[in-house]
């Protein structure tokens, strides 16, 4: 009896044990995993170290000829090929090919560069330039391919305010190749899927596969994040610390596969975007790790972060250094800050995005943290690309607060005695302030609806607002989802927003699908676009994997896109809107042809609208059609429009 009670109360407190060892190991395992979601740095990697970079020459990375080829017939006859090579300083350069001329011979610090400009004549055919280079009785020779122009090239038609752009991170949509997942020669090896900041494995075959799903949804332009390679030991998965200019990432594809892409995309009547990056390079680029000359990049004696104050150009009163700190200053750690100034690099970006253009046949750049650079570069960058390729359209992220702000960084802005920027367009943040705050905040004299109002009423500082590009969301805020608090009449009401205002209207990736999260940080919004992978339970590509309310809010946004493609007034028309009431947001958007009204009721309670206001715009009609759905309906003095609802009207 003793040993049989002892045995129980052993068995019992073992047991004991063992739940309460669980449940310990439980919960350490669950904080593990929420710490490990988060994980930066893979296992035995550190964070990047600031130092002096000499450019001295020892550390060769390999043969180069940049750019890797020019054409024939450019509007600009003149291209300076990098030559990357061992100990070349010094070396006199002989070009002997018909219609081909060597103008001047660049040196820099660095002995392994050469910076040959050559001018290549009207009368040049395509074939293989000989450049040789003799050095203390040696001599070597570089075949410099000179290409024809492709039957397509030049076929670019730029953007316009009647196109709706889709942003993308190549890495989070699809993996269409898993075979490229990981290579041992990159820094950053492997797909870990459970974490915010590691490789998916998202490709542009992923992309390619999904185009039908970009069709049906109705998007005319695709902007995808940076696509050339990132070979950096962490965080390389967005793309904003490039490695090589000239070359796609091979864990995204290949250059051939981005230019396909482009090829298919245009196919079915979609324009592609490129975003490029001036400010700054990964510091694992291949030269920086040899760099050319020490002032190739801003080196300070310890490591200096800008500022990212954009006011140090208007102010006033500014101090010269919180100037230099601002477009001296270095991004982080990993990312050093290029200097435009120097003329050989200046050269270099310029016919790098050039270029791209000529290979790929782009539509459009995006250019990123445009306010950090020199603002002289970044005037001529953008003067020469449209010299070369005049339908190409720019618009610039400026991610500042204040219209006029935002306004100073674009080309002919009214404000006197500036530097014309050349710059078209810009994201515009400010509507994107202005629609978030006025769905979460009751109207006050310029709060709520009535920043709305006063944010378009600074459309005069711009030489066209029409070219801005309006957007709820992207890659580095909040989703908008969650940021309106999970509110589907909300969404509803800044989805119709984004397509009726004036603007190029921009969707982020899986909103039309309700994906959410709160940038806390940035990682949770760029979480992987459910269906895009094999192993995905559920597929929300297909009307099949998605629930009914994701359904309803995919087919509202198709339909938006739509509405939008279906109405000159909408695309191309004018805008004249009228003061906040009561939280309700009034605009009309017209052209000789037709007139639609915008009423957007910005309040949580039911409002009424007095048609009278507008009665300028109505011409005794009482019967409108309702948009999207294109119902008649009959129209009372007197309109009621539900809490956080939008109603649109077609009136003639």
């Amino acid at each position: 009896m003793f040993r049989y009670t002892f045995a129980k109360q052993a068995f019992l407190f073992a047991l004991v044990l063992f739940l309460f060892f669980s449940f310990f190991t439980f919960c350490n395992a669950q904080s593990d995993e929420s710490l490990d979601q988060q994980q930066k740095l893979p296992d035995g990697v550190k964070h990047s170290e600031y130092k002096i970079r000499n450019a001295d020459g020892k550390d060769f990375q390999g043969f180069r000829l940049e750019p890797p080829n020019w054409w024939v017939g450019m509007t600009d006859s003149i291209v300076e090929v990098l030559i990357y090579d061992k100990n070349i300083k010094g070396s006199s350069v002989q070009i002997d090919y018909e219609g081909v001329k060597k103008l001047t011979v660049h040196s820099v610090e660095n002995p392994n560069y050469l910076f040959v400009e050559i001018q290549i004549g009207p009368d040049a055919k395509a074939g293989n330039i000989p450049i040789q280079l003799t050095k203390a009785g040696k001599i070597k020779t570089y075949k410099y391919p000179l290409l024809e122009k492709e039957k397509n090239a030049g076929q670019m038609q730029g953007l316009t305010t009647q196109d709706v752009i889709y942003l993308i991170m190549p890495d989070r949509f699809a993996n269409g190749d898993s075979k490229n997942d990981s290579y041992k020669d990159m820094q950053q090896s492997g797909i870990d899927r459970r974490k915010m900041y590691f490789r998916h494995g998202g490709d542009l075959q992923g992309i390619l596969d999904k185009l039908d799903y970009l069709d049906t949804l109705g998007i005319t332009a695709l902007w995808l994040n940076p696509v050339q390679e990132n070979n950096q030991p962490y965080e390389s998965y967005h793309g904003y610390a490039i490695t090589d200019l000239y070359n796609i990432d091979k864990r995204l594809g290949s250059n051939e596969l981005y230019k396909e892409l482009v090829r298919r995309c245009h196919e079915k009547g979609i324009k592609v975007v490129m975003d490029i990056i001036h400010n700054h390079v990964g510091d694992q680029h291949w030269f920086i790790k040899d760099l050319p000359d020490r002032n190739w990049i801003h080196q300070h004696d310890t490591f200096l972060r800008t500022n990212y104050r954009d006011q140090v150009y208007m102010d006033p009163y500014v101090s010269t250094a919180d100037v230099t700190r601002m477009n001296k200053g270095w991004f982080d750690l990993h990312m050093p800050d290029l200097n435009q100034e120097h003329p050989r690099l200046s050269r270099y970006l310029i016919q790098n995005n050039i270029w791209w253009i000529a290979y790929a046949d782009l539509d459009a750049y995006r250019i990123d943290t445009y306010a950090y650079p020199d603002r002289a570069f970044m005037a001529n960058w953008a003067k020469k690309v449209n010299e070369a390729f005049p339908k190409v359209s720019l618009f610039a992220e400026t991610w500042v607060h204040g219209s006029p702000n935002q306004a100073f960084f674009t080309q002919q802005n009214n404000m006197r005695g500036k530097q014309n920027n050349n710059m078209p367009a810009v994201t515009d943040f400010q509507m994107y302030y202005a629609i978030t705050e006025a769905l979460n905040q009751e109207q006050g004299w310029t709060s709520g609806a009535a920043r709305m109002y006063h944010t378009m009423s600074h459309d005069f500082l711009y030489e066209d607002a029409y070219r801005n590009v309006v957007f709820l969301d992207n890659h580095d805020v909040s989703r908008v989802y969650s940021v309106l608090g999970e509110n589907k009449d909300k969404l509803r009401s800044a989805l119709s927003w984004m397509m009726t205002t004036r603007g190029v209207p921009q969707l982020y990736y899986g909103t039309e699908i309700l994906l959410k999260n709160l940038a806390d940080p940035d990682g949770k919004v760029r979480q992987d676009f459910p269906g895009g992978w094999p192993a995905d339970g559920i597929d929300k590509f297909q009307r099949g994997g998605r629930t009914i309310e994701e359904e309803e809010i995919f087919r509202f946004t198709q339909a938006l896109i739509k509405m939008r493609k279906s109405h000159s007034a909408l695309g191309s028309g004018k805008l004249m809107h009228y003061i906040p009431e009561n939280g309700v947001y009034i605009y009309i958007r017209y052209d000789e042809t037709e007139r639609i009204v915008i009423m957007m009721n910005t309040h949580g309670k039911e409002q009424n609208v007095n048609t009278s206001r507008f009665s300028e715009w109505i011409n005794d009609r009482t019967e409108w059609q309702s948009l999207p759905d294109y119902k008649w309906e009959n129209i009372p003095s007197t309109l009621s429009i539900p809490g956080f609802s939008t109603k649109m009207y077609l009136m003639n």
